[in-house]
């Protein structure tokens, strides 16, 4: 063992509280990102006096790891107590002058500790990291003042990534705002800057869609505004890893060298994952199991992406056992078409929007690289 290293053993006491008088009811789990989760157990009938107690500034983790792929799940608690199955096990730090939680909490957080966590797990049926194991886990614990040190870095970092994940659900929902007041509530500007069915714009009655519409607005289909093409295939043992993302259903699942779809884009789930949108503003490959906008009709890149996101894309599942969407049935979807110079207008406000979201994106690629960065010096840090 390094000279600067300690066993935590030495430092940490398993803690077993039972939830006797039923006084916590927050039943929660532990994710694999090592984050407390709300449970999806179901607790219909269940004795939850059984339960055990996890307080503030203690952890939780599960003992059996080959469920959880390349990680434990470990967590510290930073909010009010709740309970947690007792399949957990539940610890705290003895004496908080000699090692912080925040502090070990980030060691927990390192890739190195998930590999050693999955080496030392042991058993035949199902593999276990146990309560030795962890008591056996070795990591450098400098001073508390340097812990500290260490800790108001470390979260720095992680209150500006929170931010900024903040600052980019708040324009996503400015622009969703502007479409539905354009294209929902029809009060795009009209000739004079004001809001157009609020101002006497005229409109319309709509026998196909059974709805008023503005006056110079038509009846249409998907198609009409933009086709969906199926991705391209790219099995994994000849992807070469590069600059450019690999869109699946759920998102980046991968990056190559080479790219098959021009950017700006809008990309959503053909097979296995219905429902979610992309808007893609670098080149990239979309796999075969999504579907990607292949020509903008009557359409923009954005204004394609929001109508996506409004329609349920569940609907038109077509797969029986692997949810399957079924673009040709979407492509005949009934639609209104709006005005081309409303649609050009539109896109304009929006990607305004989109290009400050393009650079809190690439700030936030940025800290999360510096945050690992601080995570790996952890190994060698003295004082």
């Amino acid at each position: 063992m390094r000279s600067n290293y300690k066993k935590l053993g030495s430092y940490i006491q398993q803690v077993s509280i039972k939830n006797k008088d039923l006084e916590v009811s927050n039943l929660l789990g532990v994710s694999i990102t090592k984050e407390f989760i709300s449970s999806i157990a179901n607790t219909v009938g269940t004795d939850m006096s059984k339960y055990k107690i996890v307080h503030k500034g203690q952890f939780a983790y599960g003992p059996v790891t080959s469920r959880n792929g390349d990680k434990i799940s470990v967590a510290l608690l930073e909010d009010d107590s709740a309970i947690v199955s007792t399949s957990y096990t539940v610890f705290e730090i003895i004496d908080k002058n000699e090692l912080l939680p925040e502090y070990l909490m980030m060691w927990f957080r390192r890739e190195e500790f998930d590999r050693y966590a999955r080496y030392m797990s042991h058993g035949s049926t199902r593999e276990v990291f146990g309560w030795e194991e962890m008591c056996d886990v070795e990591l450098p614990i400098p001073s508390i003042e340097k812990q500290r040190e260490i800790v108001a870095e470390y979260y720095a970092i992680t209150n500006r990534v929170k931010l900024n994940e903040q600052l980019n659900q708040k324009l996503e929902e400015t622009a969703q705002a502007i479409y539905k007041e354009w294209f929902v509530d029809f009060e795009f500007p009209d000739e004079n800057g004001k809001p157009y069915k609020s101002n006497g714009g005229e409109m319309v009655w709509c026998e196909e869609l059974e709805k008023e519409i503005p006056k110079e607005w038509k009846h249409g289909t998907i198609k009409d505004l933009f086709e969906l093409q199926r991705g391209f295939d790219l099995p994994t043992q000849n992807r070469v890893m590069g600059e450019y993302p690999v869109y699946a259903s759920t998102g980046i699942s991968d990056y190559h060298n080479e790219y098959k779809v021009e950017a700006p884009c809008v990309v959503t789930g053909r097979s296995g994952s219905l429902g979610e949108v992309f808007y893609v503003d670098e080149n990239f490959w979309a796999l075969n199991t999504t579907l990607w906008v292949k020509s903008f009709n009557n359409s923009t890149p954005l204004f394609a992406y929001f109508i996506l996101k409004s329609i349920n894309l569940s609907d038109f599942n077509g797969g029986s056992a692997v949810p399957t969407l079924n673009r040709n049935h979407l492509h005949m979807s009934d639609i209104y078409v709006p005005s081309m110079n409303v649609i050009e207008t539109f896109e304009l406000k929006a990607k305004t929007i989109f290009e400050h979201k393009k650079i809190l994106k690439k700030e936030h690629s940025n800290l999360i690289r510096l945050k690992e960065i601080l995570l790996s010096k952890m190994a060698t840090v003295e004082g």
